[in-house]
């Protein structure tokens, strides 16, 4: 008998552990899938950054406009975030993930979907030429008195270009893919981070949560290194020979394959949704199915006993909950340390979105680099040191154990230093590049105070050239003109990319000294000066990253240490709405308008229209640009010290010692603030089974 009992009690004890077991993999199925998730949201969002430029001269849009575009994911974001915050903890969270990847991957699809109906890319619209032609043959030198079919643009060309002109609004839908995106990846935050703390084992979740942030850093690191093999192929790779095409990716009419990024980014995020549709609600339902079976009779009873109070309580509940959540909005908006916080972190976060977002057209710019390289240098350099930096931030906290007076100073101190390695960049402006007709006269021997309405010199005021065309040569003196018609060039051997012209009329004037006044196809590169800043430029980026990256960990925290521990959850969330409203869709839109005033060459399209940006003045484009985020910088770090003063005053003298369980809120951060999520719900879990 006692053999029997024992081997019974062996029996159940050995089906319950294999009912754990299986309960285990699931949650650890679920951070796979997560994992994979979170690598699909980081690829999505660094090729949408990394292809804006591309984008940009695809569609002929202006950088406002393609600054709204980014701001689309902010949108898409915004509109379902407190339904999802709200409703999502409610539903089978694992599914509602995998619905957002499987939306996430739609969006990406759908930003590459233009791509297939909009024709070829011609880059030179502003003379409609036909891909089959000769290259040689469409480009305008200076014939006097004859004038070239290409040398102006007449009305049948630019009625017959206008005619097959399909890029105009198709815009739309890479902003509506990118709102998809901004919608699909609303749910991976919030419901992951809760489940994970629901049903992790107590001291996992941060474990759990700060491996899910390492992991989501390849993303970003794979996006931008995809960016810049992308980039170096031509964007109509496949439908067209590309030993006709002219160009190269220093052009600054150069688009890369763009739309590969995303279909790519797209297709993985589809595949990584599959797995959430087959994980359970709860992984351990099935042995909370079996107690409920159990003592099913008594629920019933309980629940017909309390069907009839539910019902007569719930408008009542509904009615508490409003009032009570205005009081709790109330409570935190009139506490001035959580408003100080909110002004300060839309200043700071504000700067940062803005200038990341055109950091790759600035380097195109300034230093003449191609967007490959730009891609591949800052994503291999800055986006692993930032991932570094938080999580040593968050390290540092955790090791001295700050007060809430502490966390303020050590934010202040990031906050500073990252300043302080900002304003270097001021130091390393190149000149402005030497263009004639934009920056110099056009016989090339005087400066010019503005790029408007330059008047033609007598080198090339009989060669009857079109000044809207952008096909840029570079003279053997070292400067660059708007075509070879305006360079006076007479004549030209060769074709495609090695093309030659000679007997440039404008290049003698400069007094070069010699016989072979010739120029070649695109603009002059950089000096070597310039190329030595654009180095020292990674240098500063790399350390401005660093030190913004160590206070990345402190917005959280100051947060929910001054605020009541049950207004947390609202004070992040209402700071989230805060920040994506303000900064993540407003920022890209007025740093794009700054940008558009500096330039000094505007494409053409065929229909007569103003495209995309050709060339800016590189030396105000970088004082709009970083001057823009130093105007936002400098009052954040005033209204720190405002903020220390202040919580001194309502601290002292009180034990604000940060407590062992906010080194959850610190990994949380960390991820949150690698993946742009941006919102946080602390864990609802209580007397659960957990995994480890």
């Amino acid at each position: 008998m006692d053999q029997n009992q024992n081997l019974n009690k062996t029996t159940k004890a050995t089906s319950s552990e294999k009912k754990k077991t299986r309960s285990c993999d699931g949650f650890k199925m679920f951070l796979a899938a997560l994992s994979l998730c979170n690598i699909a949201k980081g690829l999505g969002g660094s090729l949408m950054k990394s292809s804006i430029t591309q984008i940009e001269r695809r569609f002929e849009i202006s950088s406002s406009l393609a600054g709204l575009i980014d701001g689309g994911f902010e949108i898409g974001n915004l509109l379902v975030i407190v339904f999802v915050s709200y409703f999502g903890s409610k539903l089978h969270r694992p599914k509602i993930i995998g619905i957002g990847c499987l939306v996430m991957g739609i969006g990406g699809i759908l930003i590459a979907l233009p791509h297939f109906f909009m024709g070829r890319y011609r880059y030179s619209k502003e003379t409609y030429t036909d891909p089959s032609e000769n290259s040689t043959s469409s480009l305008a030198t200076c014939l006097t008195n004859q004038t070239l079919s290409f040398n102006r643009t007449s009305p049948e060309i630019v009625g017959k270009g206008c005619g097959r002109e399909t890029v105009s609004y198709t815009w739309i839908y890479v902003f509506l893919g990118n709102m998809l995106r901004g919608i699909g990846e609303t749910p991976t935050g919030p419901l992951g981070i809760s489940y994970i703390d629901d049903f992790a084992k107590d001291g996992y979740s941060s474990v759990y949560i700060g491996f899910l942030g390492g992991i989501g850093m390849i993303g970003p690191i794979l996006g931008f290194t995809m960016g810049s093999v992308f980039a170096k192929l031509y964007v109509d790779i496949g439908y067209v020979d590309l030993s006709t095409i002219r160009i190269t990716p220093k052009d600054s009419r150069w688009v890369g394959a763009w739309w590969l990024g995303f279909l790519v980014a797209g297709l993985f995020s589809i595949i990584s949704s599959i797995p959430f549709f087959f994980l359970p609600k709860n992984p351990y339902e099935q042995q909370k199915e079996r107690r409920v079976s159990t003592s099913s009779h008594v629920l019933k009873t309980n629940e017909e006993r309390n069907k009839t109070a539910s019902l007569l309580n719930h408008k009542n509940n509904v009615a508490d909950n409003m009032t009570g959540f205005f009081q709790s909005l109330k409570s935190i908006l009139t506490n001035p340390l959580y408003v100080i916080y909110l002004f300060l972190t839309l200043l700071q976060l504000s700067s940062f979105i803005g200038s990341f977002t055109y950091i790759f057209k600035y380097i195109e710019q300034q230093y003449g680099r191609a967007a490959f390289q730009a891609n591949f240098l800052l994503g291999t350099i800055t986006i692993p040191t930032v991932g570094v930096g938080m999580f040593a931030g968050g390290y540092i906290i955790k090791k001295f154990k700050f007060t809430v007076v502490g966390i303020a100073k050590f934010s202040f101190f990031t906050a500073s230093m990252s300043f302080i390695f900002y304003l270097l960049n001021f130091t390393t402006f190149c000149e402005s590049k030497s263009v004639a007709g934009l920056t110099l006269t056009y016989d090339g021997n005087n400066p010019v105070t503005s790029h408007i309405g330059v008047p033609l010199s007598y080198c090339n005021s009989d060669c009857n050239c079109d000044k809207s065309q952008w096909e840029p040569v570079c003279g053997n003196n070292g400067i660059t003109y708007i075509s070879p018609c305006l360079a006076g060039c007479k004549s030209s051997t060769g074709s495609k990319k090695s093309m030659v012209f000679y007997n440039c009329s404008c290049v003698e004037e400069t007094g070069f000294q010699n016989r072979n006044y010739s120029a070649h196809l695109g603009e002059c590169p950089r000096d070597n000066t310039c190329k030595q800043k654009f180095y020292i430029h990674i240098a500063v980026q790399v350390l401005n990253s660093i030190f913004s990256a160590l206070g990345a960990s402190t917005y959280i925290l100051l947060a929910v240490k001054n605020v009541q521990p049950e207004l947390k959850s609202l004070a992040l969330g209402f700071h989230t709405l805060f920040i994506r409203t303000l900064g993540g869709i407003l920022a890209p839109i007025y740093f794009g308008v700054l940008i558009d005033r500096t330039c000094m060459k505007w494409s053409m399209n065929s229909c007569g229209k103003r495209g995309s940006c050709r060339i800016y003045n590189s030396t105000l484009f970088g004082k709009l640009y970083f001057g823009m985020s130093v105007i936002l910088r400098f009052p954040a770090l005033i209204l720190y010290i405002v903020l220390i003063l202040a919580m001194k005053k309502k601290y002292e003298g009180k034990d604000t010692k940060t407590p062992e369980n906010e080194k959850n809120v610190t990994d949380e951060v960390n991820m949150e603030s690698l993946n742009n999520n941006g919102y946080f719900v602390p864990s609802a879990g209580a007397d659960r089974e957990t995994c480890t």
